[in-house]
């Protein structure tokens, strides 16, 4: 059994950590009496509602445009059996087990604070799942963001569904909500920070080996433009390249006025990113803590709104995957530097013998191809939105597809940061036995016990890809 550190409290905030800890089974829920006793109180609500014969949505009414029919309480069960079955009509490829597992602990969590009237046995049987290590295979494509993520949610609900037969309101309250764009996008924006940290780690590595002058890195010149993102990256770079001996041996005789603007503008680029990925955690965090049902029970109400949806969420992974993508890009142009180095402090792509082997030439092409390809996925899907319902669901977020581009994007840049962190060290490699600053060099030193330098052409394709996984995983950004 786990200890009570590794568990957290159904109906509780919930962080970005504690959303990858569940999903990737490194904590288990508890649903604790408090939080049952909320759920009671509610449900016990409803159902004298119902038994005084007042119309609830989506409870003793037809869903969508067919919410003026009313059902008769004899059919009130089937009604949710419909309701799941006829949803369930997603298609693609499967969510991860990892994505699968966020969205059945968020929607879990949500359902526990007690709002959408649902049965303490139903959260219960929804803790157990988790527990177990469940993951329902749920299909990535069919949500418009609009009454939440209702194919995937449906999905989900019929793994639930398996287990314990659902009444009156509970096959909505499984589909009502923004848990696949949450999980999506939130398990994404978790790697995206570990990509934002290898990132400006990558930078330093790539200014050593170029031979160039963190100068423009200096407090008193950020001080003057004080975006916080901005001064963190400055701070961070000198740091890791603190104590630089390469940096010694050319301050002197060192021709070049400045450096390209990929080397020379990491600070102000690097730190935009960071104030973005920031706002997108916080509009995640809040959209993971909220209640995005409906209809909902609040006290002695039921009210019938729009929270489940995804419009905020959509927008934040839209911002989010602009900011990725930029990231991205100028690392693919740090990349170039170090393969067509016009100041020839590095062989021509960074090749032992330049002619007779092509060295790096193609890993940068490969950088280069990933970069196109996320200008293209970087359009913003919140942009567009399409009728469905018959026209009651007039206007759709598209949330569901800003997350899955986002995650993309986010996959993208790992395999651009890896060609970045590898080229680096290769160039670095060549200006032996000077060594880097101290941070590069501890990174350094931790590659190197995965990666050995290249000697002569060999397949980097292996080496890259799985430089990419590890950089996905949070590997070098604690140096």
């Amino acid at each position: 059994m786990p200890n009570r550190k590794s568990l957290f409290s159904l109906g509780s905030q919930v962080t970005l950590q504690e959303v990858f800890q569940v999903a990737h089974r490194k904590k288990n829920v508890v649903f604790s009496p408090p939080q049952r006793s909320k759920v009671k109180t509610s449900r016990n609500y409803l159902e004298n509602v119902l038994r005084q014969g007042e119309t609830v949505y989506g409870v003793n009414t037809g869903f969508g445009e067919l919410a003026s029919t009313r059902i008769s309480p004899e059919e009130v069960r089937q009604l949710q059996k419909n309701f799941v079955s006829s949803h369930a009509c997603g298609i693609g490829e499967p969510l991860s087990e990892q994505e699968s597992r966020a969205m059945l602990f968020l929607r879990t969590n949500e359902l526990a604070r007690g709002f959408s009237g649902v049965r303490v046995e139903l959260v219960s049987k929804m803790a157990d799942l988790l527990n177990r290590g469940a993951a329902p295979r749920i299909p990535s494509q069919g949500s418009v963001g609009a009454s939440g993520d209702l194919a995937p949610l449906a999905h989900m609900a019929l793994a639930i569904r398996k287990i314990i037969e659902l009444e009156a309101k509970e096959g909505l309250s499984l589909t009502n909500g923004t848990q696949a764009m949450q999980a999506v996008g939130a398990l994404a924006l978790g790697q995206a920070f570990s990509l934002w940290e290898t990132a400006t780690l990558s930078a330093a590595m790539s200014l050593e080996a170029l031979k160039g002058t963190p100068l423009p890195y200096e407090a008193p010149l950020h001080e003057l433009k004080p975006h916080a993102g901005q001064k963190k990256v400055a701070r961070r770079l000198l740091e890791l390249l603190r104590g630089s001996q390469i940096r010694e041996s050319h301050r002197e005789d060192d021709p070049r006025v400045q450096d390209p603007y990929s080397l020379r503008c990491v600070p102000q680029v690097h730190g935009a990113v960071w104030d973005v990925l920031g706002y997108a955690r916080s509009v995640v965090e809040i959209e993971m803590n909220s209640v995005t049902d409906n209809p909902v029970v609040v006290g002695r109400r039921i009210f019938s709104g729009g929270n489940f949806h995804g419009q905020g969420l959509a927008f934040a992974f839209d911002f989010a995957a602009t900011a990725l993508t930029a990231l991205g890009n100028i690392s693919e142009r740090r990349i170039f530097q170090l393969v067509s180095d016009r100041h020839h402090i590095l062989p021509p792509f960074l090749a032992s013998q330049p002619g007779l082997e092509s060295g790096w030439m193609i890993a940068q092409v490969l950088a280069a191809s990933l970069a196109s390809e996320n200008k293209v996925l970087a359009h913003p899907a919140s942009a567009d939105s399409i009728p469905t319902s018959g026209n009651q669901e007039d206007f759709v977020s598209m949330g569901m597809t800003a997350a899955m581009k986002f995650r993309k994007i986010v996959q993208n840049v790992a395999g651009i940061l890896a060609v970045e962190v590898l080229a680096a060290s290769q160039g670095i490699e060549t200006h032996r036995p000077l060594g880097p600053g101290y941070g590069v060099a501890a990174a350094l030193q931790k590659l190197r016990r995965v990666f050995v330098p290249t000697r002569g052409d060999q397949v980097l394709g292996p080496s890259i890809e799985k430089l990419k996984f590890m950089i996905l995983e949070g590997y070098l950004i604690e140096i």
